[in-house]
């Protein structure tokens, strides 16, 4: 599968709001939902951190969608 790159124009963003900004997660809501369920990895690891800080190059996993993303710093 490959991964979708997700731009960002900050120095990180917090996974939930990644979760919404991508498209995974329709509301704050639902992403903590997913991120409680162990339903989301960061980089290759379960994440039960809402509020962890991805940065450029983090690979995100949502296995519940079989979905793949990767954090890029937009330039």
């Amino acid at each position: 599968m490959t991964a979708k790159k997700i731009e960002i124009t900050t120095e990180y963003i917090k996974l939930d709001s990644f979760l919404k900004f991508c498209g995974a997660a329709l509301t704050g809501g639902q992403a903590k939902e997913m991120v409680k369920s162990g339903a989301v990895k960061v980089n290759n690891e379960i994440c039960f951190q809402r509020g962890r800080k991805l940065k450029a190059g983090d690979e995100i996993l949502i296995e519940t969608a079989g979905a793949r993303y990767v954090v890029e710093k937009k330039t």
